[in-house]
């Protein structure tokens, strides 16, 4: 009878005991498997996200050239409403300073974000093509003193002429941005600024009789 107990006894113990092995197996295998997941998700690190905020020295010369000479562009457009004669020119004036505003401050908030110098209100004064930037197109503080002296037909035609020019210069400087920018909505600003200027280029000429 004794004999028997103890073989029963064994027998209940080499049963736990194998219950107990297949138990922490199980336990191994799905830490594993909970610690290979928690490895696989911490090597997708966001890096795709970080590099389209890359910019480069083009792009700051872009956004510091492009403020000022936007700014000088609506001061332009602002003179129309009580010295042109032509409601084309009145309306066109009103696009210019609708489209270029909102795109000034655009390209102010990427230079804060980019620690980088935001052009003072006045710098386009002193606008130049010794300043560092390749600005070409801003009209001369002579020249601005000039079309604030006209007013009438006189000041539509000067509007125009300067304009064009002004346009022109835009264009180059967004040209450059897309061969040598590399910050995306620098180059997609500079893009739908060649298209919606060189529109107004041939609108402008036209309105010239050119």
């Amino acid at each position: 009878m004794t004999a028997r107990r103890s073989l029963a006894r064994r027998a209940c113990a080499l049963t736990a005991a194998a219950a107990a092995a297949v138990l922490l197996a199980a336990c191994g295998s799905t830490d594993k498997s909970a610690s290979s997941g928690h490895d696989m998700g911490s090597t997708s690190s966001p890096s795709a996200t970080a590099s389209q905020g890359t910019h480069n020295a083009q792009d700051v010369a872009f956004a510091q050239g492009m403020i000022p000479h936007h700014r000088q562009a609506v001061a332009m457009a602002d003179l129309a409403p009580g010295r042109a004669k032509s409601n084309d020119v009145k309306t066109l004036a009103s696009t210019i300073k609708e489209a270029q505003d909102p795109e000034i401050v655009t390209m102010t908030s990427w230079l804060k974000g980019w620690g980088e110098k935001v052009p003072t209100a006045d710098a386009m004064n002193g606008m130049n093509h010794s300043s560092g930037h390749d600005m070409s197109g801003p009209m001369s503080a002579d020249d601005m003193a000039k079309l604030k002296k006209l007013s009438g037909t006189a000041f539509d035609t000067a509007f125009l002429q300067m304009m064009v020019g002004h346009h022109q210069g835009a264009v180059d400087m967004a040209k450059t941005e897309q061969a040598k920018g590399a910050y995306s909505p620098a180059r997609d600003l500079a893009k739908s600024i060649i298209a919606s200027q060189t529109t107004e280029i041939t609108q402008m000429n036209k309105m010239l009789g050119n």
